[in-house]
């Protein structure tokens, strides 16, 4: 097995965290046909995600995003490649979520 791991820190609390989770699982179901578990909690959630050849964890969490992923032998192949393509996502999303910033009044 080859395993992936990612850390992406963020500005956006746990409930635009979540958003972000949401729209992150919305994708992999629908594209990639995983099938995806929420698990949420107090100070973070958990997202599984499984599909043939690939499982995994999405911690979620007010500060940063965790992803864990472990993949069967024929995926390890294209290890670079999904591990490239899971960053351009994520910080797409992230960049689209991310707060803008408040423009100051004049004095």
């Amino acid at each position: 097995m080859s395993d992936i791991r990612i850390l992406r820190a963020h500005k956006l609390g746990l409930k635009g965290a979540r958003a972000v989770a949401a729209q992150w699982s919305e994708e992999a179901q629908t594209k990639l046909e995983m099938a995806c578990a929420y698990a949420p909690g107090e100070d973070s959630d958990e997202l599984q995600f499984s599909r043939p050849g690939v499982k995994g964890t999405l911690s979620i969490c007010s500060d940063h995003f965790e992803l864990n992923a472990q993949l069967g032998f024929l995926l390890s192949a294209f290890k670079a490649q999904i591990e490239s393509e899971i960053v351009k996502n994520l910080d797409a999303l992230l960049a689209s979520n991310h707060p803008k910033p408040r423009a100051k009044k004049p004095t």
